[in-house]
């Protein structure tokens, strides 16, 4: 039996702006997608790039005769809403613009609720329970953004309570991730030992532990 993920909540607004639901602009949001596509394939091609904000009116003025507004914004809906578009995001790559040049930090909050979304459209299809997997990768994305589990928390936490059971497990193991890697960096400082010689003395992997003393001595 698969588990049931939480729903993301809306909180992707800054990608594109929302377009009100209208059966006419439906039609128009591929043939729009593909001129994208064309001229900014770097950006909507084979792979898809975090948007940096503000890409919608930047299309707009760059391609006055190529796009309209109404079908422009139906398409930057469709397209942010896409799960390889949110899979982008949840990967934490930071915004570009349409040169295809890094620009902006993706925001922590984006990420998480990216990722809460990416999953449960995989549960769907998936007899495996991916909370596990769902769990460890908002461990990454605690500590990738710097923030202790308790700041991450604070900002990320939603009105839903699914989504913050699973936010509070998360939470959890990054806290004791965290003791770990603390003890880990004063028992290594504490050895006068090379690094190499330390990780053989506790049977651990030199790589590993390089990259736990780099997350501690970033904390």
């Amino acid at each position: 039996m698969t588990a049931t993920l939480p729903t993301a909540p809306e909180t992707l607004a800054a990608e594109a702006p929302v377009a009100a639901p209208k059966r006419a602009s439906k039609p128009d949001v591929f043939p729009v997608l593909e001129q994208m596509a064309a001229l900014y394939p770097h950006m909507f091609g084979a792979t898809f790039l975090p948007m940096k904000r503000g890409v919608f009116q930047e299309l707009l003025d760059a391609h006055p005769d190529v796009f309209e507004k109404d079908s422009l914004k139906a398409a930057l809906s469709h397209h942010a809403r896409s799960t390889r578009y949110l899979t982008a995001v949840a990967s934490g790559e930071d915004r570009y613009d349409l040169q295809g040049k890094p620009v902006e930090a993706m925001a922590p909050e984006h990420v998480h609720h990216a990722l809460l979304e990416v999953f449960r459209r995989r549960q769907t299809r998936s007899k495996e329970d991916l909370r596990p997997k769902l769990l460890q990768r908002i461990v990454v994305a605690c500590e990738a953004s710097g923030l202790t589990p308790l700041a991450y928390s604070e900002l990320v936490r939603s009105r839903d309570e699914a989504a913050n059971a699973v936010l509070d497990e998360a939470m959890a193991e990054a806290n004791a991730r965290a003791a770990k890697t603390e003890a880990l960096l004063q028992a290594f400082k504490a050895s006068g030992k090379s690094l190499d010689v330390f990780a053989d003395m506790y049977g651990m992997d030199p790589r590993a532990v390089s990259r736990m003393l780099a997350r501690a001595t970033v904390a």
